[in-house]
């Protein structure tokens, strides 16, 4: 008898891998008639296909057995899930993965989606719903690919937007497929794209509906492996070095230096064209364990867990979260426009109620512009925007409002004006309609104690950010009297519609407007002494901001600012006190870009220092602070307000203040959220400065209070 010897690992991995069944099933194969396999993702206990190193696993054992079976003559690789092809990676093994463990993970999706590329028979990837990131790279490794003609099919390779970059061989075959300058735009960019446009650009070969795309990839299977054309003149060495110095420099532009996955996948992508295969899969595995470490993929990544965390947390599970159906806007400025506009686009049928025609014509047009400016970004078709169009009914007098699952109020910023308001809605809209205020600083609670209103408990804030059609944050504002079904109703009317809600406690300015406040003030003061406008505008856009503060403050509008301070100082005093200058801008009529001036002069997208701004402030006194400075300065005033808010309970905890910030303000992504960058720095140090600056009020926390459950944050720092 031959003896056997087997090492302690083998018989780990021999009892794990065939003796054990895999603890999350991904994949079965079926073997048809006719001698086609179909490859079917269908993730047990999951709403998504995802590949961990289990899924990779299984792959790889069903391409042996389809490598094995002389008799199939193609292979279709298709899912189950109803709205998802394949997600992608699992990106909490990317999270928690370092060193050989990711490692072996990029390495295993490599050599697993190549041995799919290197079968003999001809294979084709049937691509239903999201087909993301490793799921687009799977589908790249198959000679064929067709796609569903749904709204739920997108296609691409979002990993930038991550801090990393593909690296299951999609930063490779992509600009073999379709050239490097459309592969680039794609990549760079992390775009995700509808079906027509995925056929135009070259990313599928046909089209067809859902029904029928199983039978479109078995037509092409019968052409036999793919031959295609190589797109030699953009991805030939010569083309493609003057690409990538020409894509190089508006990176460097764009991103300031902080991002750096664009540039990796730049060089990546740019060399991979052309030369062997296997020498660029090399490169993608290099470049993508070096972007693992940084600490701007693992802000990115941990951001984007925070958002999957905010489509499904709820804070009271054993409350009922009544449907929303029919909903009433009240007030048809800028923010209730927007608010109309981007529910009827989601459906909902919508009353837009205001005092008088001449408000209503104007919130009209404004939804009219927005409808319009969808159709020519093709968001909607002509018919598309039309119908949605239809659903909103604009009303000068009083209607019925027993029937609306849900009211909006988005009125002027006035607490007395609002108290009216609600008392009249409380007579008139039915028991089970929940009451809702957009206001952005006011505290609720006392619009609920007005005289006439009642039933406090279903009245919320659902605090929308401007413009509504682009901010995918929402402040779920809750007072002492918010009854838990009210909480839960909200958040899953704004889940339905498209954004990410924040729970956070009724307090003026809430998170996001309380924390951004002494940022801009302090931003105002330095222009008041002296400092030069676009130097401070340009401090914080190296910081990271996409806006420098000043300029912000022309787009939210000088007068609603100084409103909004005033709100906030008469409740927490002096460090909200707006600078003398801006009140003197506003006496002028310089309100910002809706009057052509305020920081700056508005002249289309053109702007420049506002000479009338500039003869309002003082002598500067001293050296001016440069950049650096100043950007250290701001966001110190950000990340001690942020300590406040976690304090006094405002946020439950510091990752859902970095949450808000992030996609409420547009804080430095890269950088985590003030919290984190504040962690960062260390908080020793933030103290030290921050008591340099003469903010000594309020408790820094010790980073173990400071993470407040983050324990994910602190595993990304010990990483």
């Amino acid at each position: 008898m031959r003896k056997h010897s087997l090492s302690f690992k083998a018989i780990r991995n021999l009892i794990r891998n065939d003796l054990m069944p895999d603890p999350t099933p991904s994949l079965t194969l079926h073997r048809r008639d006719d001698g086609i396999a179909e490859l079917v993702f269908d993730r047990a206990g999951s709403a998504a296909n995802i590949f961990d190193m289990p899924a990779l696993d299984e792959l790889d054992r069903h391409l042996e057995t389809i490598e094995n079976d002389a008799s199939l003559r193609g292979l279709i690789v298709r899912s189950a899930k109803p709205a998802i092809f394949i997600a992608g990676a699992d990106i909490k093994s990317l999270a928690r993965e370092t060193g050989d463990a990711l490692e072996a993970f990029i390495g295993k999706g490599q050599r697993v989606f190549q041995r799919l590329a290197d079968l003999k028979i001809p294979t084709a990837a049937a691509i239903h719903g999201a087909c993301l990131g490793g799921g687009f790279e799977i589908a790249l490794a198959c000679d064929w690919r067709v796609a569903s003609l749904s709204d739920a099919t997108r296609i691409g390779l979002p990993e930038t937007m991550l801090g990393i970059l593909p690296a299951w061989g999609g930063s490779t075959r992509l600009p073999r497929l379709i050239g490097l300058p459309k592969a680039l735009d794609l990549i760079l960019a992390g775009k995700q794209v509808p079906p027509k446009l995925a056929k135009k650009l070259g990313l599928v070969d046909g089209l067809a509906p859902v029904e029928r795309i199983v039978d479109l990839a078995t037509g092409l299977l019968g052409k036999g492996k793919a031959v295609r054309k190589t797109p030699w003149l953009t991805n030939n060495p010569v083309s493609a070095a003057v690409i990538r110095a020409a894509a190089g420099r508006k990176i460097r532009a764009q991103t300031r230096g902080h991002y750096p996955a664009q540039l990796a996948a730049l060089n990546v992508v740019s060399r991979a064209g052309s030369g062997p295969l296997a020498e660029s899969l090399g490169r993608e595995r290099e470049e993508v364990l070096k972007l693992a470490r940084t600490d701007a993929a693992k802000n990115l990544i941990r951001i984007f867990l925070l958002q999957e965390n905010a489509k499904k947390t709820r804070p009271h599970p054993t409350a009922e979260a009544r449907k929303v159906g029919r909903t009433a806007v009240i007030g048809a400025g800028v923010m209730g426009a927007g608010i109309a506009q981007w529910l009827a686009a989601r459906g909902l049928p919508v009353v837009l109620r205001d005092l008088d025609d001449a408000r209503l014509g104007a919130g009209m047009a404004t939804i009219g512009k927005l409808f319009r400016e969808g159709v020519k970004r093709r968001v909607f078709t002509p018919v598309e925007a039309m119908r949605a169009s239809d659903l909103i009914s604009p009303s000068a007098a009083p209607v019925p409002m027993d029937r609306v699952d849900l009211v909006i109020e988005a009125a002027v910023e006035n607490l007395e004006i609002k108290k009216k308001i609600f008392a009249d809605l409380s007579s008139r809209v039915s028991p089970e309609t929940v009451l809702a205020t957009n206001t952005s600083a006011l505290p609720i609670g006392e619009i609920g104690h007005g005289d006439g209103v009642t039933h406090p408990e279903r009245l919320v804030g659902v605090h929308f950010f401007n413009p509504v059609h682009r901010m995918k944050l929402v402040e779920i504002v809750v007072t002492e009297a918010t009854s838990p079904g009210t909480i839960e109703t909200a958040l899953a009317f704004v889940r339905a519609i498209g954004k990410l809600p924040v729970v956070v406690k009724d307090s003026p300015g809430f998170v996001v407007n309380r924390i951004l406040m002494p940022y801009l003030i302090e931003a105002g003061r330095l222009f008041e002494r002296g400092v030069d406008p676009v130097a401070i505008d340009e401090a914080m856009l190296d910081f990271g901001m996409p806006m420098g503060p000043l300029r912000l403050l022309d787009e939210v509008g000088l007068d609603v600012a100084s409103h909004v301070a005033a709100t906030m100082g008469a409740a927490f005093g002096d460090r909200f006190a707006m600078p003398a200058v801006l009140a003197k801008l506003v006496e002028k009529g310089h309100l910002g870009r809706k009057s052509g001036r305020g920081f700056f002069e508005h002249r289309g997208k053109k702007t420049a220092p506002n000479a009338e701004a500039l003869a309002l402030r003082g002598e500067a006194a001293g050296d001016a602070p440069d950049r650096p400075a100043i950007a250290e300065r701001l966001a110190l005033l950000m990340a001690n307000e942020s300590f406040r808010v976690l304090e006094e309970g405002v946020a439950a905890s510091a990752d859902d203040i970095d949450f808000a910030m992030i996609l409420g303000t547009g804080f430095a992504p890269f950088r985590g959220g003030p919290v984190t960058w504040a962690n960062t720095v260390g908080l020793p140090v933030v103290r030290e400065k921050l008591a340099a600056l003469g903010e000594t009020e309020g408790e820094l926390f010790a980073p173990s209070k400071l993470l407040n459950g983050a324990a994910d944050l602190g595993d990304l720092k010990k990483s």
